[in-house]
């Protein structure tokens, strides 16, 4: 009941934003529907501007998704040939610059998402418990984009309030400043008593809103990220002994699928819904985009069965992703098995490359974890499939045991760490550690997180970047059933040391001369 009422509202929003435009000499006014001064002001209003704030969320995903994971060593950007987006192809190869459109769109769509939190937060008038729940859910939001902002940009500039007309232009704030909005915002949510917890890990309902948990998270994610690991440490633990949360214990692979939406682990997730008379609400290019290259494979047995047929071909897992899991757990490992598959087992599983074709972008490695399936599809597709009712992963429970388990092992508490490391090795059906490094953490995290947005700014304030990354995009390779082709090559390439942050979009600075580039651009 409670997940229909945050979609009627989204609905509601959607027919708003939806209805046609109609000449005033056939209209006859009925009235003033109001000003943005008073809109904030009743309950009603309030659902309808946080369901608008969600929306904005995820419509943000996909870009978000996207160029996190194509900066990482994760992922070969693959589609069907060389060009077939190449803007995402330049991120991943390290040949952008600031004129970026995918890098412009995440600037835009950060600050789209503190906008819309800013407006709640500022113009909402009276003491409702809807009210003060929606402000605190607004300052979590905000605290996000600024998180993100702070540890991509670097420099962008706080934007804490709604900004009046001489403050538009706003020049750089320091990683200090962005910092303290973020802590500020999430301390003030989570003391606020008005952010719900689950009422246990099994509750599918109150975590389709932000919890205090996620607040939790979220700031114990930006303690790690600043070096503060005693109070990492002790924010992640409250999560962790909340209770409210659990590793999913079904197939590892079913967690990423419809069917176990809001299921026990996940911390955050945004909405879809399983309903073909709106099926278009819930359109996202996501899993499209992910979806094996349908165009150049031939599909039989199981595969043609179950697989959503109709997808692109972007986001193909490295050899060296498939080698580290090989390395890890080796090659007949649990994990390894519910997230990548290699060509043979492509093959048994009725999947093969068609004659005289080849899957670009490719070294013969396939992501399962990430696959749409027909059963998550609101309508099956197979000539254009992007209407899945999966709901969009912000953050699960695995994330914040990894975190916690590096908090406590910066402060000296090595029995904790291990406890926590192994719970996701053991439901990963690997054998428990008996001792722990920075280095296991590590690879744990790349391997149970790998192309869910985490990756890359670990690597950047792990300082590992540069090395992991150093000749990415010197080579490009395809799949052909006889082996891998390199038969693309860039002159400019691989992480450098301005790339420690995304350069300010240059649109952003020739509207704003009060900013200046991030150094190295």
């Amino acid at each position: 009941m409670k997940k229909n009422i945050i979609y009627i509202a989204l609905l509601g929003m959607m027919s708003l934003m939806t209805i046609s435009c109609e000449s005033e000499l056939d209209i006859e006014k009925h009235g003033n529907m109001g000003s943005m001064e008073d809109y904030y002001t009743t309950d009603e209003n309030i659902n309808t501007a946080t369901a608008s704030l969600y929306l904005e969320m995820r419509g943000f995903y996909y870009n978000w998704f996207f160029v996190k994971n194509l900066l990482s060593d994760d992922v070969w950007c693959g589609g069907g040939q060389r060009g077939d987006n190449g803007e995402m192809e330049k991120l991943n190869e390290y040949r952008f610059d600031s004129n970026h459109g995918m890098i412009e769109s995440l600037y835009s769509g950060l600050y789209a998402i503190i906008y819309k939190a800013n407006l709640i937060i500022d113009k909402t008038e009276g003491g409702t418990a809807v009210m003060k729940h929606a402000i605190n859910e607004a300052k979590v939001f905000r605290a996000f984009g600024h998180f993100e902002l702070v540890t991509l940009f670097g420099t962008a500039p706080v934007v804490d309030h709604l900004l009046e007309p001489g403050e538009y232009r706003k020049g750089n704030s320091t990683p200090a400043e962005l910092w303290a909005c973020v802590e500020k915002d999430l301390t003030e949510a989570i003391n606020s008593g008005m952010l719900p917890s689950k009422n246990s890990a099994n509750d599918a309902e109150t975590g389709i809103r932000v919890t205090k948990e996620f607040a939790q998270a979220l700031l114990g994610k930006a303690y790690l990220f600043q070096g503060k690991n005693s109070e990492a440490a002790s924010m992640l633990d409250n999560v962790i002994t909340s209770n409210k949360y659990a590793l999913f214990d079904g197939e590892y692979d079913a967690q990423f699928h419809a069917a176990a939406n809001n299921n026990c682990e996940s911390l955050f997730e945004l909405q879809k819904r399983f309903d073909p008379e709106q099926m278009w609400n819930q359109f996202d290019m996501l899993f499209l985009m992910q979806g094996w290259r349908t165009s150049v494979l031939s599909y039989s047995g199981t595969a043609l069965e179950v697989l959503a047929l109709g997808t692109y071909g972007f986001n193909n897992p490295r050899k060296s992703l498939y080698d580290a899991f090989v390395e890890w757990e080796g090659a007949d490992g649990y994990r390894l098995s519910k997230t990548i598959m290699n060509y043979d087992q492509m093959k048994a599983f009725g999947v093969d490359i068609q004659p005289g074709n080849n899957v670009y972008g490719n070294e013969g490695y396939f992501f399962w974890k990430n696959q749409s399936l027909k059963e998550d599809c609101v309508v099956d597709q197979s000539f254009f499939q992007g209407v899945q009712f999966i709901d969009l992963k912000v953050m699960r429970y695995a994330e914040v045991l990894l975190m916690a388990a590096e908090a406590q092992l910066a402060i000296g508490n090595s029995a904790k760490a291990l406890e926590y490391i192994n719970m996701v090795r053991v439901r990963a059906k690997e054998k428990p550690l008996s001792a722990i490094t920075l280095s296991d953490i590590k690879t744990e995290k790349r391997l149970e997180l790998c192309n869910e947005c985490v990756r890359y700014q670990d690597l950047v304030r792990w300082g590992d970047a540069k090395t992991a990354m150093a000749n990415q995009g010197k080579d490009v390779p395809a799949f052909a059933a006889d082996g891998v082709q390199w038969n693309w090559h860039n002159d400019k390439y691989g992480f450098q040391d301005k790339n420690v942050l995304l350069p300010i979009p240059l649109k952003e600075l020739e509207l704003n001369p009060n900013m200046q580039q991030n150094a190295g651009w």
